[in-house]
């Protein structure tokens, strides 16, 4: 099991571009389509966690899926197998950036791929959305903040806890009577 929790997240550490939200696909066809370690309503809950905990997004996950399979040890082990891919290429990179950081066939690649990326992101939010059934009635919730984010210039942890506290309400108050 540990073998397979390691090459499974050693894997999306290596292969995937864009940071955490573009690995959300990856992960979830291999947590919840390929081995079934979590079913697809408690992966969402995941992801809403992981990005509410502070830190990388696909090293929060993973822990979070090692731990529930083994614990401790899982959770050390897929954290590390999350990060060590980043880890040795960063690494490389500084090794050697100096050498490169002015070539334009690197910032050439690197223009190209940021297109890639956007759309790395947004497939994930949808689908995400569609999980969390996000609709015409209820898509005020997150438009709304964004748009404290990005235009009022409010922290996005103070959006996370109104939005923790308005589910509360919510789940408290409102969905019993519907």
């Amino acid at each position: 099991m540990y073998w397979t929790l390691f090459k499974t997240f050693i894997k999306i550490g290596l292969v995937t571009f864009g940071g955490g939200y573009a690995m959300i696909p990856m992960i979830e066809a291999d947590v919840v389509d390929k081995y079934k370690w979590v079913d697809k309503e408690e992966f969402v809950n995941l992801v809403a966690i992981a990005q509410s905990c502070p830190g990388v997004f696909a090293i929060n996950i993973s822990i979070f899926i090692g731990y529930k399979l083994r614990k401790i040890s899982g959770a050390v082990c897929t954290a590390i197998a999350a990060a060590l891919p980043s880890f040795l290429i960063i690494l490389l990179i500084a090794m050697f950036f100096h050498q490169f950081q002015d070539n334009k066939i690197v910032a050439s690649i690197f223009a190209g791929i940021r297109p890639a990326v956007v759309a790395l992101i947004a497939v994930p939010t949808f689908n995400l959305a569609k999980s969390a059934n996000i609709n015409i009635y209820n898509c005020w919730i997150p438009t709304i903040g964004a748009i404290a984010i990005w235009l009022l210039g409010v922290n996005p942890i103070w959006v996370i806890i109104a939005a923790g506290f308005g589910g509360f309400l919510y789940g408290k108050y409102i969905r019993p009577t519907e």
